[in-house]
């Protein structure tokens, strides 16, 4: 397994196995245009050319950022990738002085197994809310909120 940034050649890639999930209602959806955009915050896993996992950190605020974009391709859950993706985005988030990481997901199982608590949305700060006006779920957020200390 190969982890490494993305190029412009994975965007169609990321972009499929984002909207599978989100499609199935178990992710939220992404735009190309989004993906171009926070290209810079990705990892991705890739075995034999083909990208079979991807994820994000996100910077929010001071000391603070997102765990957001993960997705492993459904033949390949449950073989670490995606618990390496988030160690790997830990320790740049660590490289960068975070502090805090949080995540908003609908697989609290995956991320209490790496040491995620479950925390109210409320707890959060306010500035971490700014992309939800765009969500197709807003005001009506399902998603848990979930929190590492570092």
């Amino acid at each position: 397994m190969i982890y490494r940034k993305p190029t412009f050649n994975d965007i169609e890639a990321i972009y499929t196995l984002i909207n599978t999930y989100a499609n199935d209602g178990i992710m939220l959806a992404r735009s190309r245009n989004t993906l171009y955009e926070t290209l810079r915050d990705m990892i991705v896993a890739e075995e034999n050319g083909i990208v079979v996992g991807v994820g994000g950190l996100h910077i929010i605020w001071n000391e603070l950022a997102e765990i957001r974009t993960m997705a492993v391709l459904p033949k390949n859950v449950q073989q670490g990738i995606g618990a390496e993706i988030v160690r790997r985005l830990t320790e740049e988030g660590q490289l960068f002085g975070i502090k805090k990481l949080f995540t908003l997901t609908y697989k609290p199982g995956f991320f209490k197994k790496l040491g995620f608590c479950e925390i109210t949305k409320e707890e959060l700060p306010h500035k971490v809310w700014k992309d939800c006006i765009d969500c197709p779920k807003f005001p009506n957020c399902d998603e848990i909120a979930m929190v590492k200390d570092l």
